[in-house]
């Protein structure tokens, strides 16, 4: 078998979105005639764990660890615990929101450890792999980002010894929903973008997630670029009878920050139960994962506090029968000016849960088109409270009837392994 060395941060048992799609290519990797060797960190700082995910390592592959300084741990003395796991995540709040010692911690972060706090594990790694490749060659060298800083390590390498890269964006870099939120000297947003024109250009391939992320990258990279999707794996769980919930259910999975949080569909809701108390009696609103305080008071403000059922954290198999069981699937973009590009990694899920999906953002932007495509739901702009209501109004109606389903189609191509298949045509084009 020809062999691709992976080097990413999030690998199990890391939690969360950002493990999901390398872990996945790792998985079916082998089918398509590619041996992953994976280099990741030893001693990481993970804001979530999920250690049902380890089981889905396949057997024999050889992963790497080796020791990273985390400068956040360091922070952990100087401000709370939680503030700090909220900049690693971009869960930055607006600066109103916003302490003195908070904004000292977006500060430090946006200006002193660029592209990110991982930073201080790239010259090691180089040290390292630079030895390791001599005596154990691979055809391909992939890295994936966020962290960002990851990929400084190929840059150094192939400018050392030639190798042959791959550079994966599984988010934008400077165009990230939180990148304004930095507080960034001048200097430090030019080196932000030299950084990543540098990667983009001196990169063998480019993967991004989504079309409008390609475009935005065509100008440094040219015709090397390539989508390749988030994905469903048909796999988990997929003999399983999930029984849907009695009550009338609207689910979000993931986290919810104030970007993210859907004022006009509460308010929605809200007129919806004035106009029906009926809808209040049946409904719930179920979100799992960390939701900021912003979002539930406006939830409390529009009266619908009672009708919230709150998960905090699910392990990924949970989630996905959480999604099955649920009547509808809410998903909202981050309403920030790169929200037409966002697809976010749950929405291919939530595909494969097969249950009709609302979702709150661009009507025009890459997800809108996706949904159209597959047929899987109904993408309402930030702002439209009428559609929003006369949505919520027909879903509950169909719900009493008995009937609320969706027919998609068209979704078979976002399976994990139909996505790998073509991950391993880009890499035998190298």
């Amino acid at each position: 078998m020809k062999k691709v060395l992976i080097i990413t941060y999030y690998w199990p048992p890391a939690g969360g979105p950002g493990v999901q799609r390398w872990l996945k290519f790792v998985k079916y990797l082998r089918e398509f005639d590619w041996e992953p060797v994976v280099y990741t960190v030893k001693n990481p700082s993970y804001p979530i764990l999920d250690h049902t995910l380890v089981s889905e390592i396949p057997e024999g592959i050889e992963v790497i660890k080796k020791t990273i300084i985390e400068p956040y741990t360091f922070a952990s003395f100087i401000t709370r615990q939680k503030d700090i796991d909220k900049v690693k995540g971009g869960f930055i709040e607006s600066d109103e929101k916003q302490g003195m010692m908070k904004k000292l911690t977006t500060w430090v972060r946006g200006n002193f450890f660029i592209p990110d706090a991982r930073v201080f594990w790239v010259d090691p790694s180089v040290k390292f792999l630079k030895k390791y490749l001599q005596t154990n060659p691979v055809d391909v060298v992939v890295t994936t980002g966020p962290p960002h800083s990851l990929h400084l390590i190929a840059l150094k390498l192939k400018r050392q010894i030639g190798i042959k890269w791959v550079a994966d964006f599984r988010d934008p870099w400077t165009n990230i929903d939180y990148y304004s939120k930095l507080r960034l000297s001048r200097w430090a947003d030019l080196k932000h973008q030299r950084l990543e024109r540098d990667v983009i250009e001196e990169s063998d391939r480019v993967l991004v997630v989504g079309k409008t992320m390609k475009e935005e990258f065509y100008r440094c990279g040219g015709d090397k670029i390539h989508v390749l999707p988030n994905g469903f794996d048909e796999e988990i769980d997929k003999h399983e009878v999930i029984e849907l919930d009695k009550k009338f259910t609207i689910a979000h999975i993931g986290s919810m920050n104030a970007d993210r949080n859907p004022e006009y569909l509460w308010e929605a809701i809200s007129e919806c139960i004035q106009e029906d108390p009926k809808i209040g009696e049946d409904l719930q609103i179920k979100l799992a994962g960390t939701v900021s305080q912003e979002v539930f008071d406006t939830i409390a403000f529009f009266n619908l506090k009672n009708n919230v059922y709150h998960e905090k954290y699910l392990n990924h198999k949970d989630v996905i029968r959480f999604q099955k069981s649920s009547q509808i699937l809410l998903l909202v973009l981050n309403d920030t000016p790169n929200a037409k590009g966002i697809v976010t990694g749950k929405f291919f899920e939530y595909l494969n849960a097969k249950r009709p999906v609302l979702a709150v953002g661009p009507e025009d932007g890459d997800l809108a088109e996706i949904l159209k495509e597959t047929s899987s739901g109904i993408i309402v702009d930030y702002n439209k409270k009428e559609e929003m209501k006369a949505l919520i109004k027909r879903y509950y109606s169909d719900y009493k009837n008995e009937d609320l389903f969706v027919n998609s189609n068209n979704i078979a191509k976002y399976s994990r392994k139909n996505i790998t298949a073509k991950l391993a045509g880009i890499l035998n084009s190298l």
